[in-house]
């Protein structure tokens, strides 16, 4: 019960966060795996990673988005790899500039309002919808020769020293003090028509993504259903 608490709270921060699209009212597409040897555009995670303070607030923290962002990346492209698909990354330094940004941005979006849908199952949109970005990411298809593109964002907070000795306390007192959490949802993208293929969504628990070895646990939990 607790973990779905933890979970519902996520898709709040998240969509309160990122905003939210609208289903485009298609049949739903179903597929069992992409095609063997298909290019996958690993887009460049979106990843904001932040300090819980003793009192609660969160502190920016660049490097460790940094390293969360690059770690996600590179197990994003050896985990493609290991089931025979060919990857290629986005420069992580121009990644959200121009047209790309704003599709990564559109991404962010739409990968909200679904995991919302998703969580909170909302009664305005029917689960049976297709979801896309559009067809303006077949600019993508075209300028890296890419078939699909993959879309990870990340989003947490990690506890202070001082705030996980307030939770001592707290907890001495019967009183619950939240330590932070991270999670991270990720689309698959058919860059020919734009469709969602699909949808996964998955909280960090002890898989730190500032550490590589953390990072491709995460990934492996998180593509566990992925049709590759």
């Amino acid at each position: 019960m607790l973990k779905k608490v933890f979970a519902l709270a996520a898709a709040l921060a998240l969509v309160g966060t990122l905003g939210v699209a609208e289903a485009r009212p298609r049949r739903a597409q179903h597929i069992e795996s992409i095609s063997a040897n298909s290019r996958v555009l690993v887009m460049t995670p979106d990843v904001q990673l932040s300090l819980l303070t003793a009192a609660g607030l969160p502190e920016p923290r660049e490097d460790w988005s940094v390293s969360g962002r690059d770690n996600l990346a590179t197990g994003l492209a050896a985990a493609l790899e290991r089931e025979q698909h060919a990857p290629n990354a986005l420069d992580p330094a121009t990644a959200m500039e121009g047209r790309i940004g704003q599709i990564i941005r559109l991404h962010d979006a739409v990968g909200g309002a679904i995991l919302s849908n998703r969580l909170l199952k909302l009664p305005t949109i029917e689960r049976d919808h297709e979801w896309t970005l559009g067809d303006g990411v077949q600019e993508l298809a075209t300028t890296y020769q890419a078939d699909y593109a993959l879309f990870t964002v990340a989003r947490g907070s990690y506890a202070s020293g001082a705030r996980a000795a307030a939770a001592i306390v707290g907890l001495v007192a019967g009183v619950y003090i939240p330590m932070g959490g991270q999670q991270v949802f990720a689309s698959l993208v058919d860059l020919r028509t734009g469709e969602i293929v699909w949808f996964g969504f998955v909280t960090a628990g002890g898989n730190d993504m500032r550490e590589g070895d953390g990072a491709n646990a995460l990934i492996a939990e998180l593509l566990r259903d992925a049709p590759l």
